[in-house]
């Protein structure tokens, strides 16, 4: 058995070399995500079409996974699932052709499409009709229509070989992987970056993904399954990184040193520095985003505009004019909302009066006070994996016993409480404790103060939502700081 890949149609109109050379890089992207697979399957590359050809002894379980890979190759418009048998003339064609076809056409407009190549006591033409007063014959019920039919009966004949096409899967389409040069995803783990860089991988750019991290490990294990999930459908036969910065302290930084409605802006534009060095470092000549306008304070085009003069590098936003409900349909379409809706939502620098319109001069006075030594030391710090080694890692290590039952305290307890918001948090909404007493250490301290509390009792953290806390106290388990836990407001 076998298969044909039809090419994207934005393929078939190159130039007769740049098509060429599409379709040899096409052939190569099909064998290395085929490979895995550990069986014989044959891959040749002609003018229009691929060819796939399977083990008649292939089982079921193979042939639905081979169908799979196939659907998700960048560069393929459609597969045909093919059988081709010798023939004698044309009754012989349209037996074959009758069996195949007359439970589809029952009760439908239908019409047949006939191609031949080679030599033959018929046209093309003859071929139509003849199989045309065959099938109606076999279906009375069904009727001819050449314009709108419901059915195209597909029928090829190639020298003495009758190409009979059983079914058709949809196809990827767009440009062979790798390409179009490369590109550097920024990962948050929400619905909109990974839709970002799954269209740049459709539109063939091999990419890289980038991952901030603001929340520790956890937040980390969630976006590396999520990275792992898109390379492995879209992207496999291509190997990329997986570079993670820990941005913790710089998130430190800025709560500390600049004004409260600068926070979302300047974050992303350390981001953007960053990025832009690390993508330099591996000599990709651009970076991606899931950025969409007006999405949040920082993604209006103002914002934006000063986001990108950070960078050294072009920042491209596949996602830019899309309202939410397109992204998350696009989601799910591509498997990717399953991470996202479970994807704790990080909130560690969010202003409580967001500037929508910032200006340079507001900027550049935000972020004189910024120690950049800080953003050098965690783009140091930068740990490179690579994809196909992503999950063997020990950054995702599953996590602990501890870390999935982290001890919890409610308001009323004689417990140490440690509020781990931002000082302008805890300004504008103090924590007042029935019982017990607490500390005030910001998230951004905490990794590094922890340690040097008594492990003579328990210390439980506190944050608005209840998120932060989590993911810190699982941070200190994962580091053998099984002493501190999370604490329940009321109404939480």
């Amino acid at each position: 058995m076998y298969y044909l890949l039809k090419l994207s149609p934005e393929i078939t109109i190159k130039s007769r070399s740049v098509r060429r050379h599409m379709t040899r890089c096409l052939a190569a992207n099909v064998r290395n995500t085929l490979k895995p697979l550990g069986q014989k399957i044959g891959v040749r590359d002609g003018w229009d079409l691929l060819w796939v050809s399977l083990s008649d002894a292939a089982d079921g379980a193979l042939i639905t996974e081979v169908e799979a890979r196939l659907g998700r190759i960048p560069g393929v418009q459609e597969i045909q699932d093919v059988r081709e048998v010798a023939f004698t003339d044309l009754d012989d064609i349209a037996a074959r052709v009758v069996s195949l076809w007359t439970p589809r056409i029952a009760g439908r407009p239908f019409r047949v499409s006939a191609k031949r190549r080679g030599r033959h006591d018929f046209s093309s033409s003859d071929m139509e009709r003849h199989l045309g007063a065959a099938l109606l014959a076999a279906a009375p019920d069904a009727h001819v229509n050449l314009k709108q039919p419901d059915v195209n009966v597909t029928v090829e004949v190639v020298e003495q070989r009758l190409r009979l096409i059983q079914r058709r899967l949809p196809g990827l389409g767009g440009y062979p992987l790798g390409l179009q040069g490369q590109a550097m995803a920024l990962m948050s783990g929400g619905y909109d970056s990974p839709v970002a860089a799954w269209r740049m991988i459709r539109r063939g750019i091999k990419t890289h993904f980038l991952f901030f991290n603001l929340g520790g490990p956890e937040h980390e294990r969630g976006v590396r399954d999520v990275t792992h999930h898109l390379w492995r459908r879209y992207s496999l036969s291509h190997r990329v990184n997986f570079i993670s910065v820990p941005f913790e302290p710089v998130v430190g930084e800025i709560l500390r040193k600049v004004p409260d409605g600068m926070m979302g802006v300047v974050l992303k534009r350390m981001m953007a520095r960053a990025a832009s060095r690390l993508a330099q470092r591996s000599r990709v000549p651009a970076l991606v985003t899931g950025d969409a306008i007006a999405q949040v304070s920082s993604q209006t085009l103002t914002n934006l505009a000063l986001i990108d003069d950070a960078s050294e590098l072009p920042i491209l936003r596949p996602v830019l004019t899309e309202d939410k409900e397109t992204i998350i349909a696009q989601a799910r379409e591509i498997d990717t909302a399953r991470f996202a809706e479970v994807m704790p939502e990080y909130c560690g620098v969010i202003s409580r009066r967001p500037n929508t319109r910032a200006r340079r001069d507001q900027i550049a006075e935000a972020e004189a006070e910024f120690d950049f030594a800080v953003l050098d030391a965690a783009v140091d710090a930068t740990e490179v994996t690579r994809i196909d080694r992503l999950l063997e890692s020990p950054g995702h290590r599953p996590p602990s016993p501890a870390g999935e039952a982290v001890p919890e305290a409610h308001d009323g307890e004689d417990v140490s409480v440690i509020d781990i918001r931002s000082p302008a948090e805890r300004e504008a909404k103090p924590l007042v404790l029935k019982a017990g007493r607490c500390l005030e250490i910001p998230f951004y301290e905490l990794q590094q103060r922890a340690p040097e509390l008594p492990d003579d009792r328990r210390y439980f953290l506190y944050c608005e939502q209840g998120v932060m806390s989590r993911m810190q106290a699982l941070h200190l388990h994962d580091r053998g700081l099984t002493h501190f836990g999370i604490y329940r407001a009321p109404g939480r």
